[in-house]
């Protein structure tokens, strides 16, 4: 099976011994018009990988931040298809920088698995992260994206077991997303030792690289997980820093990529 973007840039990375730094924003917020820009400057500003959230009506497994940013972006009518419609304007600028649509499964199941698979691959979708699919009802999903050459990646709980950690891994592709936290996203405390001590009996469980998400808010904090992780995934305090600046659209780019900047910065000091 040849690798997809992601794949090669996982391998690419781990040769250099340099750890991803993976942002999320909900497509969409604060309005559609800003989501593609906000990619660039993302990826400018020191992102290897982007997770762009798909909005939903329900988003049962994220906390009030992100919960808010999904009512604002479906204020805007943001839709699945509008996503798959900027990950394609983005592409005609990056054709590099690996995208993961994460979202909920209701979205796709209305489009249909083909559909969304056939369309994803139009636009340069890499991954699909499905929040509320258990690796036990996904084989049919998985099997159109892994044919297509689309990465079906999939979270693990502190509280997953070794025997689910590996038939999680067995079906996905590109990383597995470590969630540090009980409860939802934006949750309070993250004590580092004990993620550090989860990774390394994760890399008994699997080859797949570790991404590790879920209460990182700062720069320290980044660089702290980034120690024992393959990447650290950053959303919550973003997706903050565009709430208190929607109406200002060019000074919510303008912090997120000054918080990305620190992270990076953070993180390569840590490795060198």
């Amino acid at each position: 099976m040849a690798m997809n973007r992601i794949e090669a840039a996982f391998a690419n990375w781990r040769q250099r011994q340099h750890k991803a730094l993976i942002p999320y924003i909900t497509a969409g917020d604060p309005a559609p018009e800003v989501t593609v820009p906000l990619m660039h400057a993302m990826v400018a500003a020191g992102a290897d990988l982007l997770e762009l959230g798909v909005p939903f009506s329900d988003p049962m497994a994220d906390g009030p931040v992100i919960c808010h940013a999904h009512e604002r972006a479906l204020r805007h009518g943001t839709s699945l298809r509008d996503v798959l419609d900027q990950v394609q304007e983005f592409r005609q600028r990056d054709d590099k920088t690996p995208v993961v649509l994460m979202g909920y499964l209701n979205p796709i199941e209305a489009m249909g698995y083909a559909a969304f698979v056939q369309r994803a691959v139009q636009a340069g979708v890499d991954g699909v992260l499905t929040v509320d699919l258990p690796p036990e009802e996904a084989g049919d999903l998985v099997a159109e994206l892994h044919a297509a050459d689309i990465a079906a990646i999939f979270l693990v709980a502190p509280t997953s077991g070794h025997a689910r950690v590996q038939r999680i891994a067995a079906m996905a592709r590109g990383y597995l997303y470590y969630v540090s936290l009980k409860g939802v996203t934006g949750a309070a405390h993250l004590d580092a030792q004990l993620v550090h001590e989860r990774i390394e009996t994760l890399r008994s469980l699997t080859t797949l690289p570790l991404a590790v998400g879920f209460g990182i808010k700062d720069a320290e904090t980044a660089a702290a997980i980034a120690d024992a992780a393959d990447a650290v995934v950053v959303g919550s305090v973003l997706v903050q820093a565009i709430a208190d600046h929607q109406h200002e659209p060019e000074r919510a780019v303008q912090v997120v990529s000054e918080l990305l900047a620190a992270m990076r910065t953070a993180i390569d000091t840590r490795e060198r």
